[in-house]
């Protein structure tokens, strides 16, 4: 049999309820025991509203029926007929018992933790019942377990401690003859005499780990957010990579110095009955995880398991001629801080037992002076031990393996790496086990350090160093482009591209963890409200890796944040033509912002056509641009190649509309403005300073109809003016010419016209809806430098973003 444990992620909403009952079907074990968490964010809103209801503040009703809302809004999703009826009156009535606690603490205006445990307990109860209801459409006989009958405690509420024996004779008692799976409550317990408990951090996973123990289980899965353990923290390091297996006691030291792994408290059952823990993703099961257990770490030849870190400490250094050679003295210093209730992070100490060096939270300093300053009043009276020196502004970094004892060497790549990206290293501390080596490093360094340890370890099968830099991809707009380039990120092979925010104009997400780019509708549900403010300023905040801002709308709101983003040093690319073909005003300090960051545009002209790139290219060999011409509109290039003056244009404007060749309102392309946005961002790629409203454009749309708000109404309007696009285009015919939508830029004129072209103009082959820019140049003089090729659509476009970032990375 499997244990099966859910976290408040994995169950934050409906449909992620349905990802789990899918993933609880696809075991093929005659037994399952399934634990869930409260749904995501639930536990907290329930100590919200109790600590509202003791403090008198009927805002407590408020939160209360946000939770009623959100549980009542899942099982209208889930359930339907009869069993929706049924399930709504179970969660009505648990929500009344709710409400009528919360009332009793406001009338007291008092919570004792034995009220919390049982306020916090509705959590468990409420998500374990959906869970259950859900998956009785597809396996009957599922039951659900309040662990509340089984697991029994102390009467220490808030974090009470386990009855083992008569706990795991009650699990193995209610197990005997019970359905293939049960759904049971985490985090939750009773005492003797029936009052509710709960068992403190890390809560669900203890109840997971009980279970285990106490049916003998073959595995412990922990269904969380992420592919399972990770190398290193990815908010640091961004291509932190998944760890196969890892055995318990890397694990609990990587769980010690700040890894999201488990918290081996909860755990300890589990550990010691030798039961396997693997962590995996709710949101990627396909993926195998990370499995826990006595084998040693995966990696034949990777010594090194993971690195992790303790972000923020104080380092303090008690040192004098009265520690050497005294026994007991270090004895006395640990005894006085444990009674003081400092716990010690790391110690170090020299062999000439000159001083003795140890770690504490910063929380913890001046209390732990005080206690060695009491400890050892008469010491320091005599001088003995000099004057106690505490640092702070220091963090730790640990790197763990179990193959680190059986690999020479591994301290000098350490420090090698480490003194090649300049991090200086305050203090050392390694266990005789040789699984951990520790280092203090100032605060401002930890990421560096991670970044430079890493990609020593991890760059490749080797332990060489990567050649690129990993980028932390923000994107705003999912629409058609942006959901394009996600798709295609996603289909990258070892790509070092990793999305981390995502918004579009309802919710956005910005997450330490890496974004899986198949799951982006998902997280974006599972997001907060849409905040550019917000999203810019999480962003920023940000350790590690290449920062991206990749701007997939036509925001001139957004294209206005971009000098406070490359300010910050962050880069942007972009296919939003409003920044580069806005004010000339607004485009200076863009370029002002462009000594601290770097923007790469290449989509505003040509889609995935190398047109800027081709142009900076030639600028910087040298070369002097003389001329810039073609057809830069898709659109108007389709439209033109197949009009020939015999049918209607306005039936041949409404096919393409019809077809999503043009804009929702054609008038937006026929306006000709698009064209003259590329050409402006063209003009200030040559340098010059121009404005929009420089270029000469001639708009095809006919006066009368521009003003008309009806697309349709416009489209039959349009008929009116059929005879003069003929005579234009049969004008041309006769002249052996043909009709081409041109802008130009030349002698530091930019232009936007229908111009009929003879055979020697290179527009004049075209067809489809290809764009063509011809480049004349001092070089490329009697003969232009021709660039043609698909200037529209979602998958060239997206193509040539994923080009700009990936042009970033190296």
């Amino acid at each position: 049999m499997k244990i099966l444990k859910f976290g408040g992620s994995s169950v934050a909403s409906a449909e992620r309820i349905r990802s789990v009952v899918n993933i609880i079907r696809s075991q093929d074990d005659e037994s399952l025991v399934v634990v869930c968490s409260a749904l995501g964010g639930v536990t907290d809103k329930l100590i919200e509203a109790s600590g509202l209801a003791a403090a008198g503040d009927d805002a407590y009703l408020r939160v209360f029926d946000e939770l009623s809302s959100r549980h009542l809004g899942c099982v209208n999703e889930l359930l339907a007929g009869p069993e929706l009826e049924g399930a709504r009156k179970h969660l009505q009535e648990q929500l009344e018992s709710l409400e009528e606690v919360l009332r009793g603490i406001y009338l007291i205006q008092e919570c004792t933790l034995r009220s919390k445990d049982l306020v916090m307990s509705f959590g468990e109860r409420l998500s374990n019942f959906l869970v259950c209801e859900h998956l009785k459409q597809f396996v009957p006989d599922a039951v659900m377990l309040d662990a509340r009958h089984v697991v029994k405690t102390d009467d220490q509420f808030g974090n009470a401690r386990v009855r083992m024996s008569e706990s795991f004779q009650n699990i193995r008692n209610h197990s005997n003859g019970y359905a293939r799976i049960r759904v049971v409550t985490g985090f939750i317990a009773s005492t003797e005499k029936g009052e509710t408990t709960t068992l403190g951090r890390g809560g669900s996973d203890y109840t997971a780990s009980l279970f285990g123990a106490a049916l003998g289980a073959e595995e412990i899965q922990i269904w969380t957010d992420v592919d399972g353990v990770l190398s290193a923290d990815p908010r640091v390091v961004s291509d932190a990579q998944p760890v196969s297996h890892m055995s318990y006691e890397e694990a609990m030291e990587m769980s010690h110095f700040g890894a999201k792994v488990i918290y081996p408290p909860t755990m300890q059952p589990a550990l010691d009955a030798g039961i396997p823990i693997r962590i995996k993703n709710t949101f990627n099961p396909q993926v195998e995880g990370t499995l826990i257990g006595a084998q040693q770490s995966g990696g034949v030849n990777q010594p090194v398991t993971g690195i992790s870190s303790i972000k923020e400490i104080a380092f303090i250094r008690v040192h004098g001629s009265g520690l050497v050679g005294v026994t007991g003295t270090a004895g006395r210093m640990f005894s006085a801080l444990a009674r003081a209730g400092i716990n010690i992070i790391m110690i170090t100490q020299g062999s000439s037992e000159h001083s003795i060096c140890f770690a504490v939270g910063p929380g913890d300093a001046e209390r732990s002076v005080a206690a060695i300053k009491e400890e050892f009043a008469l010491q320091i009276l005599q001088r003995q031990i000099e004057e106690i020196l505490v640092e702070k502004d220091l963090s730790i970094v640990a790197v763990i393996g179990e193959r680190m004892r059986q690999t020479p060497g591994i301290s000098g790549r350490l420090f090698g790496a480490l003194g090649d990206a300049g991090v200086n290293v305050i203090a050392i501390a390694q266990g005789s086990s040789e699984r951990n080596i520790s280092i203090v490093v100032k605060k401002d360094q930890v990421a560096g350090a991670m970044q430079a340890i890493h990609q020593d370890f991890f760059g490749d099968s080797r332990g060489g160093k990567t050649q690129k830099s990993d980028a932390r991809i923000y994107l705003v707009g999912t629409g058609l482009i942006g959901s394009t380039l996600l798709n295609q990120i996603a289909s990258l092979a070892k790509s070092t591209v990793r999305v981390h925010g995502l918004a579009d104009s309802r919710n956005m997400m910005v997450s330490d963890r890496a974004i899986n780019p198949e799951m982006w509708k998902q997280a974006l549900e599972a997001g907060e409200p849409s905040s550019l403010d917000s999203f810019i300023e999480q962003m920023l905040a940000h350790d590690g890796g290449v920062k991206i801002f990749v701007d997939c709308t036509a925001s001139e709101v957004i294209a206005k944040r971009y000098p406070e983003i490359l300010a910050a040093g962050a880069k942007i690319v972009t296919p939003n033509k409003k920044a580069a073909s806005g004010p000339q005003e607004d485009f200076d300090k863009i370029a002002d912002a462009l000594m601290r960051g770097d923007m790469r545009h290449e989509t505003n002209v040509g889609a995935g056509l190398p047109v800027m790139s081709t142009i900076r290219s030639l600028r910087e060999t040298g070369d002097e641009i003389l001329e810039i011409s073609g057809v830069f509109s898709g659109t108007l290039s389709y439209l033109f190649n197949t009009y020939d003056g015999h049918s209607s244009f306005a039936e041949l404007v409404s096919q393409a509309r019809e077809k999503g060749f043009t804009e929702p309102d054609p008038r937006d392309d026929l306006s000709g403005m698009d064209v003259a946005r590329k050409l402006v961002v063209l003009a200030r790629e040559l340098g010059m300073r121009v404005e929009l409203s420089d270029v000469e454009v001639e708009n095809l749309t006919p006066e009368p109809c521009r003003s008309i708000e009806s697309i349709d109404e416009f489209l039959e309007r349009l008929e009116d003016y059929d005879d003069e696009f003929a005579q234009r285009a049969l004008s041309a015919q006769e002249g052996g010419k043909r009709l081409r939508y041109v802008g130009s830029i030349k002698g530091g004129e930019l232009s936007v016209q229908l111009k009929a072209v003879g055979p020697a103009a290179s527009t004049y082959g075209l067809s489809g809806s290809d764009n063509l820019v011809a480049i004349r140049t001092r070089r490329y003089h009697d003969r232009p430098l021709v660039i043609q090729g698909p200037g529209a659509g979602a998958e060239v476009t997206a193509a040539g973003v994923l080009t700009d970032i990936l042009s970033l990375t190296t």
